[in-house]
């Protein structure tokens, strides 16, 4: 997912990227952001807006110094992450080991027994492989995704669509010819194009705008769409400040 020519020189990812992908009749929103603390502020915006954390730990080098960072915001915020242990067809894997690792962070970081009683999940990302236990057969990321429908709760249902439109932006992007698009996650109701919106701004102060344009994700590729509910993450133009 790391478009931008630094993150690419770097290795590194340096802005949050979105993706989602449809599973099982399910709508998957995937937010890739910044492992390191450099990057705090990034962070800290974008695991405001999500409900689950994917803890992607080596299985050769075990939790690095990025991961503690990005765990403790999680842990702080009352996030329960999955773990997933990749890179397990390296030569000096230690899956056991690099689970213990993470057991051991997770402690070390204040997490209460339900964050500590964390789903593991076994990858190899690069041949696009998952599995729930070492021993299993597998061919695909099923087992990952299984995982997250069982772990993550819903984000929408129709007692939140029904509710009055509510939405937080945590993120920017710019068009071309669009301007400033503001990457929000929406928490209730429904968000439509044409339909005008009260924002209010961190001191409270409110205003009026129009949402323009809504574009949803599908993979890595964002789609034009009328509307956005309850759960959603969703670009909106229209809002320039």
């Amino acid at each position: 997912m790391d478009s931008n020519d630094l993150e690419r020189e770097r290795g590194i990812t340096i802005y949050a990227k979105n993706a989602a992908l449809e599973y099982k009749g399910t709508k998957i929103n995937i937010v890739d952001t910044p492992g390191h603390a450099d990057f705090g502020s990034e962070v800290e915006r974008v695991l405001r807006s999500i409900d689950s954390v994917l803890l992607v730990v080596d299985a050769q080098e075990g939790p690095m110094p990025q991961t503690r960072f990005v765990l403790k915001k999680s842990l702080e915020l009352g996030l329960k992450p999955i773990v997933v242990i990749n890179k397990i067809d390296k030569p000096a894997a230690d899956p056991a080991m690099a689970e213990e690792g993470v057991l051991e962070l997770f402690l070390e970081l204040g997490a209460n027994d339900e964050q500590s009683n964390f789903p593991v999940v076994y990858s190899i990302g690069r041949q696009g492989i998952a599995k729930k236990k070492l021993t299993d057969e597998s061919s695909d990321l099923a087992p990952l995704l299984d995982t997250i429908l069982e772990h993550v709760p819903a984000a929408s249902s129709p007692e939140l669509t029904a509710k009055p439109t509510r939405a937080q932006p945590f993120n920017l992007r710019d068009d071309n010819f669009l301007g400033r698009l503001a990457v929000v996650r929406v928490y209730e109701g429904i968000l439509k194009v044409g339909e005008s919106i009260f924002v209010k701004n961190t001191t409270g102060v409110a205003r009026t705008g129009k949402v323009l344009k809504i574009f949803s994700f599908k993979g890595l590729e964002r789609v034009e769409t009328s509307e956005a509910s309850a759960g959603d993450i969703a670009l909106v133009a229209g809002l320039p400040d």
